[in-house]
C-alpha cells in the first residue's frame, strides 16, 4: 500500500473527504460506489466497486458470443477498465483503461455507430478503433459499455442491434 501523506479527520456525522487529487487519479466520480474493507491491522480500505466485475464470467461469455455473431472483436468495459474481450489477444487488453472518448460517451449516456471517416478509440493505448459502442445501463446508471472493434468501416444494422442487445443483457444481469 502506498502512503499519500494526506491526513483527514472524520466529521461529527462520520464522514471523511477523499481529496480531489486522489479522486482524479483513481477516477472516482460523485456517486461512484466504493467497497469498504478492514484488515486485522486496523486499516480501512476503500476500493471502487464494479458491478460488471461481479458478473465477469457472464461478461466474458457475452463477449465470446457477440464476437461469433457479429464477426468482429468484442470488448466489455466497466466504468474504468476492460473486463472481458473476445477476438483479440486477452493479454494485450487485460485491465487496460477506457479511453477519454469512451469515458465521455458513457458520461453523456450516448451510443456510437461509426462511419468510415470517423475513428473512435475505446481502449487507452490500443490503436484498434471501435465501429460501435453502447453503454450498459443498470437501474438508470451507466455501469460500463460494450464495443465492437473493426477496421474503420461502418457497422451493419445487425451489429448495431447485437451490441444494443448485449448491453441490455449485461445491464439486466447486474440488476438480477
Amino acid at each position: 500500500m502506498k502512503a499519500t501523506g494526506i491526513v483527514r479527520r472524520i466529521d461529527d456525522l462520520g464522514r471523511v473527504v477523499i481529496p480531489k487529487e486522489i479522486r482524479r487519479t483513481m477516477r472516482i466520480r460523485e456517486g461512484d460506489p466504493l467497497e469498504i474493507y478492514t484488515s486485522n491491522d486496523g486499516e480501512v480500505i476503500f476500493k471502487k466497486y464494479s458491478a460488471i466485475n461481479e458478473i465477469g464470467e457472464n461478461a466474458a461469455q457475452v463477449a465470446e458470443i457477440m464476437h461469433k455473431l457479429a464477426g468482429c472483436p468484442t470488448v466489455v468495459f466497466d466504468r474504468d477498465h476492460v473486463v472481458a474481450v473476445a477476438g483479440v489477444p486477452k493479454k494485450e487488453f487485460h485491465e487496460r483503461r477506457v479511453s477519454p472518448a469512451l469515458e465521455d460517451l458513457m458520461e453523456n449516456r450516448r451510443s456510437y455507430a461509426g462511419k468510415p471517416e470517423q475513428t473512435f478509440f475505446s481502449v487507452e493505448g490500443i490503436d484498434k478503433s471501435a465501429i460501435a459502442c453502447q453503454p450498459i445501463f443498470t437501474s438508470g446508471d451507466v455501469t460500463g459499455a460494450v464495443a465492437f472493434l473493426g477496421d474503420g468501416k461502418s457497422p451493419s444494422e445487425l451489429q448495431v442491434s447485437l451490441i444494443t442487445a448485449a448491453a441490455q443483457f449485461l445491464g439486466k444481469q447486474i440488476e438480477a
